[in-house]
């Protein structure tokens, strides 16, 4: 496991706590998970509810969507690299 000194203000320095991967997967994961939750979600909100939100409100909604996905592929891409170092 990796230390590091973290530098405070003021010239403090501290040890950074160790780097434990142990459960880097599985917390990806989850957070794969709630994402594509969050993303089936708000499609049924606008699915549903279309008609009666302003554009703006549609707008916002589809390009966080759109913020979501792009999370979701940077969370396979890091539970690949896990995968790979966990083989090391």
């Amino acid at each position: 496991m990796l230390q590091r000194a973290l530098q405070l203000p003021g010239g403090d320095k501290r040890m950074a706590k160790p780097d434990n991967r142990a459960d880097n997967v599985e917390h990806l994961q989850q957070s794969i998970q709630n994402t594509k939750q969050n993303l089936n979600e708000a499609e049924e909100y606008l699915n549903e509810f279309s008609s009666e939100i302003s554009s703006e409100e549609r707008n916002q909604i589809e390009e966080k969507n759109e913020r979501r996905k792009v999370s979701i592929k940077g969370f396979q891409e890091e539970v690949k690299d896990e995968a790979a170092h966990n083989q090391e």
